[in-house]
């Protein structure tokens, strides 16, 4: 007689894949290579707005990056108070939900920001340049390094890469930018044109 085995959840959370990586802060999982990553990353944004202005489409793009890049990290940041989730490096459970405000696990505000940012490029270049899609190999390096580093959790990550890629889509396809728009116009025009 045939017995089954009875099946088991690989892990835990929302969709039962949580758990906990093999801890790896060094080389180029270390916490201070995933930091240089996203401020380099927020310089990039800011620098190439205001350097390009609005007036040609590499430089509309990069200020769709940065109200991307901008809302995805306050979305994120207002779901990490509403999910107060504990991080791995806090707990062994991936279940622990609303445990008060000094955790903020999910989502990944991280990802959201960087998958936020290379979005607007994607959407505008990827058809005419396939290359541009390798940019979505930042924030799926960092997406792997948090959770190694027990910063995230699975779930927090995808979750992050959601939410930033649905607001960039968002921000790409915006008849102009937003943050753009609430700014004096010399703005439009970019320090580059201005000096030209």
């Amino acid at each position: 007689m045939f017995h089954a085995a009875p099946a088991h959840a690989y892990g835990g959370g929302p969709l039962g894949i949580d758990h906990k990586l093999h801890y790896d802060n060094s080389g180029i999982w270390k916490r201070s290579t995933q930091k240089d990553l996203q401020y380099g990353m927020i310089i990039t944004v800011i620098g190439g707005s205001f350097a390009l202005g609005d007036q040609s489409r590499l430089g509309d793009t990069f200020w769709r990056s940065l109200d991307a890049m901008t809302f995805s990290g306050i979305a994120s940041a207002g779901l990490k108070l509403g999910f107060q989730r504990k991080r791995p490096s806090q707990t062994d459970n991936p279940n622990d939900f609303f445990q008060g405000s000094g955790y903020q696990s999910f989502p990944s505000g991280e990802v959201a920001a960087l998958s936020g940012a290379v979005t607007p490029f994607i959407v505008r270049y990827g058809s005419e340049h396939p290359a541009v899609y390798a940019l979505a190999l930042l924030p799926a390096y960092d997406a792997v390094a948090r959770m190694k580093t027990h910063g995230h959790w699975q779930t927090d990550v995808l979750a992050g890469a959601a939410l930033g890629t649905g607001i960039g889509i968002w921000a790409a396809r915006r008849k102009s930018p937003l943050i753009l728009g609430w700014l004096p116009g010399g703005f439009s025009v970019g320090f580059v044109h201005r000096f030209q």
